[in-house]
């Protein structure tokens, strides 16, 4: 007797063991074999994969993760980088500036002057024309030819001028009326004066003598402070300046 109850509770616990182990199935479902298999969902895109295939997808989705993980990384180093510092902008630069002409002695104190800027590398030396002005001419332009300067002779006269006298010859100034000729631009300027006091109008002055080449300086890319201290230079010399160039 004892033996058959040792026998029989041994029996019912294997089989509660197989039960909660699932291999009796739950009452009712049909999930054991193969009844189970017929009970998935879309069984038809089950696949199963070799050894090589499996190994492949393994590693592809191994390449996806650390893409994933470098682009987040970047994108969380972008947000915490720091802003790029503000670029200083550059002075407009002066494209051309000239100064001159100068005579002989005053090209080499000129030289001597700017060589305290720095500017070796931006100077160019050339040479232009000018006029060394040896007399000023005060007379009245040409207006009507001959009739015309007789007509303003005859003015003149009325209003108290008498030294004058009708220009001649071939030139541009040909039927001119010449009022005297002066070396100084302060005494030609004193006669204009006084004939505009005696009402005659439409007086000038013009500067004569020859042509002849001097020295200027031209500066390019220069800083605008540059060029004023140039400009500062170039004015403390007769007939000299600075300005513009192409």
């Amino acid at each position: 007797m004892l033996k058959f109850l040792f026998w029989a509770l041994l029996a019912a616990n294997a089989a509660l063991l197989a039960y909660g182990q699932g291999a009796l199935g739950q009452p009712g479902t049909g999930e054991r074999e193969p009844a189970r298999l017929n009970n998935q969902l879309a069984p038809e895109r089950i696949t199963q994969l070799t050894a090589v295939e499996a190994m492949r997808a393994l590693d592809e989705a191994a390449q996806a993760n650390d893409t994933t993980q470098a682009a987040d990384t970047a994108r969380a180093e972008d947000a915490v980088a720091p802003a790029p510092a503000p670029v200083a902008n550059a002075p407009d630069l002066v494209a051309c500036v000239q100064a001159g002409p100068f005579g002989a002695a005053d090209s080499r104190r000129f030289e001597a002057r700017v060589a305290s800027l720095e500017l070796a590398a931006r100077q160019t030396r050339v040479q232009v024309p000018f006029q060394e002005v040896t007399s000023r001419l005060v007379y009245l332009p040409p207006n009507g030819g001959r009739e015309g300067a007789q007509r303003r002779a005859a003015d003149l006269k009325e209003r108290g001028v008498e030294n004058f006298y009708i220009m001649q010859g071939d030139s541009p100034l040909r039927g001119a009326i010449s009022l005297g000729v002066f070396k100084t631009d302060s005494a030609a300027q004193k006669l204009v004066a006084q004939l505009q006091r005696q009402g005659v109008r439409g007086v000038q002055v013009l500067p004569r003598g020859q042509q002849v080449m001097r020295a200027a300086y031209r500066y390019r890319a220069i800083e605008p402070a540059q060029r004023a201290r140039l400009a500062g230079i170039a004015a403390d010399y007769p007939d000299a300046g600075l300005r513009e160039c192409g």
